[in-house]
């Protein structure tokens, strides 16, 4: 049984849309580039920023300053745009009660997602939440992890948590094996395709699957 869970924060822990695409949006404007359907801008949540902007026409190097205005109103207001998932705080007060112990591994900047699970009351349930660096040189997944288990010193009997393909690879790259949430802004298809161990539906479905894991 892994008794050590990773977790991602947007789209797993919290439904985080509606503040990223918002913010999305203004930087696309800001360089006179076509905002696409929220639908299509739903990609803009989970994966590292710059890999996103540079999809949606960003030039390379002006991809830092897409961030900066993305922060411009993500930080005092779209963070928090954003509500936890119906049922995360009950599965996280399941999971401590069996003795797992929580992380978070997020390619948010780690301050804002302190700040966020403060603000919903969550961080509590977390021994240690890792996520990206405000400089870009700890962006994805696999740094992340990296970075949260040097910082954790956990070593083995780990699982991650989360809704995308990123999520998946990230904690492959170290070992980790993987569960998938549907209720999350990744593909399905595309985290089985990654591997996946298991897709879950319900919180009730990710609870079993992690004491199956």
């Amino acid at each position: 049984m892994k008794k050590t869970v990773l977790f991602d924060l947007d789209g797993t822990l919290t439904d985080s849309g509606e503040g990223i695409i918002n913010c999305a949006a203004l930087a696309l404007e800001h360089f006179g580039l076509e905002v696409p359907s929220r639908e299509e801008m739903r990609v803009f949540v989970g994966p590292p920023l710059h890999e996103t902007f540079r999809r949606f026409g960003v030039p390379v190097d002006k991809t830092d300053e897409a961030i900066r205005v993305y922060r411009s109103r993500y930080v005092p207001t779209g963070m928090f745009e954003n509500t936890p998932y119906p049922g995360i705080q009950a599965l996280l007060e399941a999971l401590k009660k069996e003795g797992y112990t929580l992380y978070v591994a997020t390619s948010k900047p780690e301050e804002m997602s302190v700040t966020i699970l403060e603000r919903f009351g969550l961080a509590p349930f977390f021994d240690r939440i890792c996520g990206a660096s405000t400089d870009s040189s700890r962006s994805t997944k696999d740094a992340v992890i990296a970075y949260l288990l040097e910082q954790s010193g956990a070593k083995e009997d780990m699982i991650m948590v989360g809704d995308t393909k990123y999520d998946v690879l990230g904690a492959k790259a170290h070992g980790i094996p993987a569960i998938g949430v549907s209720w999350g802004y990744g593909s399905v298809a595309e985290m089985v395709q990654a591997g996946a161990i298991g897709i879950a539906d319900t919180m009730e479905g990710l609870l079993e699957l992690i004491k199956k894991a």
